[in-house]
């Protein structure tokens, strides 16, 4: 697909030439081939009426240095994250390779997913961090961009901070959790 530069908009959005080709992709497929390229594993998480929420994230990504913006992709159809964007903030707590379990219960439709799990509000947006957690970020929402199902969310940072530096970080692959080492 070819693309020229920026549109005369000014809006800085490229403009695709041509009708896009219709591929028909079996999910599947998809799935299988991109559970080859393993992720970080993150919980996003909020709070509403004084309640924590959260979600399991594995598409959680650095953006930008100056300023600081993280980011991460969402389905349209969580009622989780619809929750946690109404307060404008959320937490992000990079899970160690310990929290297997921990990703499972947030990645699940459990009614009280931080029943049992300890925590603490975030320093500046008060937003829920995980104890144990490899490290910690406190963000505010930047912006969303729609993403065919999916948005992506960007976060500007607040505040981070590493807490367990000698831990790895659990990632997932290939349908399962794994380990990934400390790098020194």
């Amino acid at each position: 697909m070819t693309a020229e530069p920026a549109d005369s908009s000014g809006s800085g959005r490229e403009r695709h030439l041509g009708a896009p080709a219709i591929v028909e992709i079996d999910p599947a497929v998809y799935r299988n081939v991109l559970g080859h390229l393993p992720t970080g594993v993150t919980v996003v998480s909020g709070s509403t009426a004084g309640r924590p929420v959260g979600l399991t994230v594995g598409s959680f990504f650095s953006v930008s240095l100056a300023p600081p913006l993280v980011g991460f992709c969402v389905a349209r159809s969580s009622t989780t994250w619809n929750v946690i964007a109404e307060q404008q903030a959320f937490g992000v707590s990079v899970l160690a390779d310990d929290q297997d379990a921990t990703s499972g219960r947030f990645a699940s439709r459990v009614e009280d997913k931080f029943d049992g799990i300890s925590w603490e509000p975030a320093p500046v947006t008060g937003s829920p961090l995980i104890h144990s957690a490899v490290a910690h970020l406190d963000c505010e929402i930047f912006d969303v961009f729609p993403a065919g199902d999916h948005d992506v969310v960007i976060g500007r940072v607040l505040a981070l901070e590493v807490h367990r530096a000698e831990a790895g970080a659990l990632v997932f692959a290939r349908g399962g959790y794994h380990r990934h080492e400390s790098i020194d």
